[in-house]
C-alpha cells in the first residue's frame, strides 16, 4: 500500500449506501505530490506493537487497509476505502457490463436489502422485488458479512446458478437464479394511454442521458408532449448525468448548487429556452442522490409535479480517487442544494402530491396519468 497518493482520477458521483451502478464517465485528473498530513510514525509505532505482541499471524497490508477504512468511515457513512479487487467488483456496473443477477442493494440490519432490480435481468425475471432482504447466498448466512463480501457471493460467471434466501415481510423465500451478463441500460420507456410518454430511470450511469435523448427523439416523432419521469427506487449514480438530465427538462436557470470545503457555491445551470414537455415525476423513499437532484430541480422551478412519497434525503457528493495500486478512496467532497438553495440531506424532498401505493395497485402512476390526461 503506497503512503503517497501520486495520481488521482476524480469521478464526481452522487451515491447512496446501496451501490450502485456505475459506468464510464468523463474524469478530471490531478496530481497530488504533497506528503500526507498524518503522523505516520505514530501509525508505525502501533503496527510494531501489534506485530510484537499479537499471538497470531499478522498481515501488515490488511492492518493498513483496515486503518484506512476506519479513518474514512469515521467521517460519515458514505466515505470508504476499496482494494482494487473490491473496487472492480463494486463499481463494475458504472464502467460497463458485469456478470450477476441484476439488483441494486444496500446494507440493512446486517443483511443486504434489495433497493431495486434491473428490468429484464435474472433477478426481476425470478421474482425478486424491491424491499426484499437477502439473508443467505447458497445456504450461507450472510448476516454481518458486509455488503462487499455479500455482493461478491451473489456475482459470478455467466451461466452459473446462485441460490438466494430472501425475507419478504414475514415470509421466507428461496430463489435459484442463473447469472447472466448484465447490460446496464438504465432507461426503460413506453407510451401509455392518451399518448403519455413514460420513462423509468434505474440509475444515473454514463449511458443515462444518451438513452433518454433517444427516447425523447421517439416521443417527438409521435408527438408526445406529456411525460412521466419515474425516479422511484433509483438510488443515484453520476453527478454529471443528473445535471445533463436536468438540462433536458428544467427551464433556463439553476439545476443544482454544490457547496465545497471552502464553503463557496458552484452553480450548474440549464440553458433550456422552451420547456417542451408537461411533466409529472414519480418519487419514493428509495429515490436518492442523483434522483433527488433532478426531482428537486423540477419541483423548485415548477417544471413539473412531484407525485409519491418523501425521497431518501442524501444531499452530499462523493468523489472516487484511485491510488497508484488501483485501490479507491471514496470521499465526501461536497453538499448539493436545490435551485432554491435548499439542503435536502437527511430531510428528503416532499412531493407536491403525497400518495402511497398498495400491493395491488400502482396508485402513484395512476395519479400521474390522471394529472396529464
Amino acid at each position: 500500500m503506497s503512503k503517497k497518493i501520486l495520481r488521482s482520477i476524480i469521478l464526481i458521483l452522487v451515491l447512496t449506501l446501496i451501490t450502485p451502478s456505475i459506468t464510464r464517465a468523463e474524469a478530471q485528473i490531478y496530481y497530488n505530490d504533497g506528503e500526507p498530513k498524518v503522523d505516520i510514525q505514530f501509525l508505525e509505532e502501533v503496527l510494531e506493537i501489534i506485530k510484537d505482541n499479537y499471538p497470531f499471524d499478522v498481515q501488515e497490508d490488511k492492518l493498513l487497509e483496515a486503518a484506512i477504512k476506519g479513518m474514512l468511515k469515521s467521517l460519515d457513512s458514505y466515505s470508504d476505502y476499496y482494494t482494487k479487487e473490491e473496487a472492480d467488483a463494486k463499481f463494475a456496473p458504472l464502467f460497463g457490463t458485469f456478470s450477476g443477477i441484476g439488483i441494486y442493494i444496500e446494507e440493512k440490519d446486517g443483511y443486504i436489502s434489495v433497493v431495486g432490480t434491473i428490468k429484464g435481468q435474472p433477478a426481476e425475471k425470478a421474482g425478486v422485488k424491491s424491499g426484499d432482504l437477502i439473508i443467505s447466498v447458497d445456504d450461507v448466512d450472510i448476516k454481518n458479512m458486509g455488503i462487499d463480501k455479500g455482493s461478491s457471493l451473489i456475482k459470478g460467471p455467466k451461466g452459473t446458478k446462485v441460490k438466494i434466501g430472501i425475507k419478504r415481510g414475514d415470509k421466507l423465500l428461496t430463489f435459484e437464479i442463473v447469472r447472466d451478463t448484465i447490460q446496464v441500460n438504465p432507461v426503460y420507456s413506453e407510451i401509455l394511454e392518451n399518448n403519455i410518454g413514460y420513462i423509468q430511470f434505474d440509475d444515473f450511469n454514463a449511458y443515462t442521458t444518451v438513452e433518454v435523448k433517444k427516447v425523447l427523439a421517439e416521443f417527438d416523432k409521435k408527438k408526445v408532449t406529456k411525460v412521466i419521469l419515474d425516479l422511484r427506487n433509483n438510488g443515484g449514480g453520476l453527478f454529471d448525468q443528473a445535471v445533463s438530465i436536468g438540462e433536458l427538462f428544467v427551464p433556463a436557470g439553476p439545476i443544482v448548487y454544490v457547496r465545497d470545503k471552502s464553503n463557496s457555491l458552484k452553480v450548474h445551470r440549464s440553458t433550456l429556452k422552451n420547456q417542451k414537455y408537461k411533466l409529472v415525476v414519480l418519487v419514493n423513499e428509495y429515490s436518492a442522490s442523483a434522483s433527488e437532484i433532478v426531482a428537486g430541480a423540477i419541483k423548485d422551478t415548477k417544471a413539473g409535479t412531484l407525485v409519491g412519497t418523501k425521497t431518501f434525503g442524501k444531499g452530499i457528493i462523493q468523489t472516487l480517487m484511485t491510488v497508484t495500486d488501483g485501490s479507491i478512496v471514496k470521499l465526501t467532497t461536497g453538499e448539493y442544494l436545490t435551485p432554491n438553495k435548499t439542503s435536502i440531506h437527511g430531510k428528503g424532498i416532499e412531493p407536491n402530491i403525497v400518495i402511497e401505493n398498495t400491493e395491488k395497485e400502482d396508485l402513484q402512476l395512476k395519479k400521474a396519468i390522471e394529472l396529464l390526461k
